[in-house]
């Protein structure tokens, strides 16, 4: 583990927590959630448009719950929380099969318990990607938490840090493409980074079946206005 943390490390970023207890906390994960703005993207609104993602985080999800469904053989739940009707993520909510993505919910844990109520989840069966203070309810609460650095807010970072509030800080900001580094973090901690590339490029067997499973998951949409 100590040439997974050198090579994060290398890059900026923080282990709060040891990459071999991230490691097996990470073998419960059942769901992940994500925050949109600054977490996907650097927050910046481009009129109409609103916030943008990148293909590099998509394929980087991907990958994470290919992983995941290898071991379960069930495709881990993943759903979009943001404080914002953010339109971009209900495109790439549909298109990679997410669950649901939840708008303009100001309160997130609302969303929360909606969550682990319907699809029987404990806490620490959730990973949880995060940036700023909005998201703070859910982060004190979820088994595996991710911020996305904001060089900006260096009160903030200090502020997780004295309260332990996630396992890792990201070496990279928001909008470049923080969520693959954590992608990159958790399969290399897990010893499965080859495997899951491996069998993704081969685009046969298990990746297949697997896709063919994310294919029948329909999103929905809940607007909370």
């Amino acid at each position: 583990m100590e040439a997974i943390e050198k090579l994060f490390c290398a890059i900026g970023g923080e282990f709060l927590t040891p990459s071999n207890k991230i490691k097996k906390k990470y073998q419960k994960i059942k769901a992940f959630i994500f925050d949109w703005d600054g977490v996907f993207n650097d927050s910046v609104k481009y009129s109409s448009e609103g916030s943008l993602f990148s293909e590099a985080d998509a394929m980087g999800i991907n990958m994470l719950r290919f992983d995941r469904w290898r071991v379960e053989s069930q495709i881990p739940y993943s759903f979009i929380i943001t404080g914002a009707n953010n339109i971009k993520a209900i495109e790439l909510s549909k298109r990679e099969h997410f669950n649901t993505v939840y708008l303009n919910y100001k309160n997130k844990r609302e969303a929360l318990d909606k969550i682990t109520e319907q699809y029987s989840l404990k806490y620490e069966e959730i990973a949880f990607f995060f940036d700023d203070i909005l998201d703070l309810g859910l982060a004190r609460v979820c088994g595996l938490t991710f911020c996305i650095r904001r060089d900006a807010s260096q009160m903030f970072m200090e502020y997780l840090r004295d309260e332990k509030m996630c396992d890792y800080i990201t070496g990279k900001q928001g909008g470049e493409h923080a969520i693959r580094e954590v992608v990159e973090l958790l399969l290399g901690a897990n010893d499965t980074y080859k495997t899951t590339i491996e069998r993704r490029v081969s685009f046969e067997g298990s990746y297949t079946q697997y896709l063919q499973q994310r294919g029948e998951i329909e999103t929905e949409v809940e607007n909370h206005w």
